[in-house]
């Protein structure tokens, strides 16, 4: 920890990329782990990457909101000490963008205002005929599949397998990683990608991860601590 604060005492241009493991403080569960989302798919009888891909969204659209509905909207969760700390850190000058693979909305509930969100956000929801907009609310009380009062399905604004990750907000993402003092990693095993490979962008001086657990990466870091993210850094002094 000691380490850490002389790092963001130094600092003035901070990047942080976080993944799911930001939000399990909030009582949002992660993916891989024993208790993820991923593990909850197996009573449907499908894969991580068909239940919630794009095919399986336009051929089975009634299973996917099922499962969608029950496991990966989390209206009642509250922002936790990392986005707290991530928010206090922008508000004072020395954080420039958060990069989240996140589709919770928890670092704008916290305060965040420059948040790029790879993956989307829950609580945006559109028609797919006119493009009206729909927020999570609209969606948990919906009977089997939301439409729109036109009559249209509605989509989350998500992004699905099978789906590209917009290109327009990877360029920004990149830029900002190149131009940090210090980049924070955290949350995240780095197995995703294309997000993952964002990392190797980073030409500034600091590379930190935080996750609980060893990441492919940590060879490369100068600070690595594998602790819960939001316990690591609710202890800062901001």
């Amino acid at each position: 920890m000691k380490t850490l604060q002389e790092i963001i005492d130094c600092s003035n241009r901070i990047v942080f990329f976080g993944g799911a493991g930001v939000s399990t403080e909030s009582g949002i569960p992660d993916f891989r782990s024993e208790n993820g989302v991923f593990n909850s798919m197996q009573k449907y009888g499908e894969t991580p990457e068909k239940l919630v891909s794009h095919s399986y969204f336009i051929n089975h659209t009634e299973e996917f909101y099922q499962y969608y509905k029950e496991n990966l909207i989390f209206n009642d969760a509250k922002p936790n000490k990392a986005h707290i700390a991530l928010a206090k850190l922008e508000e004072i000058g020395k954080l420039k963008a958060v990069i989240t693979q996140n589709i919770d909305g928890l670092h704008q509930k916290a305060g965040s205002k420059n948040v790029l969100e790879l993956h989307g956000n829950a609580n945006r929801n559109y028609c797919q005929i006119c493009n009206k907009k729909y927020d999570a609310n609209y969606i948990l009380e919906s009977d089997n599949i939301p439409r729109c009062e036109c009559g249209g399905i509605i989509k989350p604004d998500v992004v699905l397998y099978e789906e590209p990750l917009n290109t327009g907000l990877l360029n920004f993402a990149t830029s900002y990683i190149e131009s940090a003092d210090t980049l924070i990693v955290g949350g995240t095993s780095l197995v995703v990608y294309p997000a993952a490979g964002l990392i190797t962008h980073f030409k500034g001086e600091n590379l930190v991860l935080i996750n609980k657990s060893p990441t492919d990466y940590d060879s490369f870091a100068d600070l690595v601590i594998n602790e819960p993210i939001g316990e690591t850094l609710g202890k800062l002094r901001l």
